[in-house]
């Protein structure tokens, strides 16, 4: 056990360094050999859904009954993600390219808050990660509910010619429900059997190696999608550099709006701040043929938003200190 302690805290340690070599290593792969790459699409969803059920493993379901009774925390989170950030939005949106698949991308990631990494970068930044984990169902819950509004504010109703609900619900069931669902029955299980302890550490310690398998897919299977389009997605860049220089700020007014602790600020501004790219993409490759870019333009945003995290980690301490 202590042996087992030990790998996961020399993977945490250097986890930022392993999830940049993951993204490297996969646009290599996706450089280099397209059809490896492109042949590695249909590992995404079963990675992802593996990922997630061991970030929701780390929730206990009673903590997160607990996290309920949190109200300004709470309120933060969704006001920063579901009133803030759509407006950041709405500015950078008349500055976008015309075509309706870079449009339709970047309004996917940036309107949805991330769920998985952020738990990581903003615990390395001293923020209070376990209580922005209990809340991840909450915010997985708003964002499947709004999210469509927010399309159809943005884009108007000609979009339902274009956009199905059944792969919204369908990666709602398989990378959100039933990882929750499995996560609290091995809970359960590890709360009256010894065995059931030793299955859920394991699973833990999965963690990090799940994360980088998982950025290392998304990367190498879109690499190829980016052939004649590259100039066309590199414009979308300079928009998400903006976002990440704003959400800090925006972040820390809110913060301060609901009176919140130095780490329960951070909290919210690396909620703000993080986007659902890798829980996006899925619904990004459901689209048609003729919107097929949108994915790129998704994977796009999470390649400039890990940098951006280890800047993060080094700035957001400096702009809220402890008190």
């Amino acid at each position: 056990m202590q042996q087992q302690l030990g790998v996961v805290a020399r993977l945490e340690r250097h986890q930022v360094g392993i999830y940049l070599a993951a993204i490297a290593l996969g646009a290599l792969l996706g450089w280099w050999a397209p059809p490896v790459g492109s042949g590695l699409g249909p590992l995404i969803n079963p990675a992802l859904g593996a990922l997630l059920f061991v970030t929701f493993l780390q929730v206990p379901a009673a903590e997160l009954v607990r996290s309920l009774r949190a109200g300004r925390f709470l309120a933060a989170v969704l006001v920063v993600n579901f009133a803030v950030v759509p407006l950041v939005v709405a500015v950078l949106f008349g500055f976008l390219p015309t075509d309706l698949a870079v449009r339709l991308g970047v309004l996917l990631v940036l309107l949805t808050p991330c769920v998985d990494y952020v738990i990581v970068f903003s615990g390395l930044a001293g923020s209070d990660n376990r209580r922005l984990l209990a809340a991840t169902p909450l915010l997985l819950l708003a964002q499947l509910l709004l999210l469509p509004v927010f399309l159809l504010a943005f884009l108007g109703s000609d979009l339902a010619d274009v956009v199905a609900v059944g792969p919204f619900l369908e990666a709602f069931l398989t990378l959100i429900a039933i990882p929750l669902a499995l996560a609290w029955a091995v809970q359960a299980w590890a709360a009256r059997r010894p065995v059931g302890r030793k299955v859920a550490g394991a699973a833990s310690t999965a963690m990090v190696p799940l994360m980088a398998l998982t950025l290392l897919t998304v990367v190498a299977s879109q690499v190829p999608a980016l052939e004649g389009r590259v100039a066309e997605v590199a414009l979308v860049v300079p928009h998400y550099v903006v976002f990440l220089a704003v959400m800090p700020f925006a972040g820390m007014v809110v913060a301060r709006l609901f009176r919140l602790g130095t780490s329960d600020s951070r909290a919210v501004v690396f909620t703000g701040a993080t986007r659902n790219s890798l829980v996006v993409l899925p619904l990004a490759l459901a689209l048609p043929d003729q919107l097929a870019v949108a994915a790129v333009v998704v994977v796009t945003q999470t390649l400039v938003e890990v940098i951006g995290m280890v800047v993060y980690v080094r700035a957001v301490p400096r702009l809220l200190p402890t008190r």
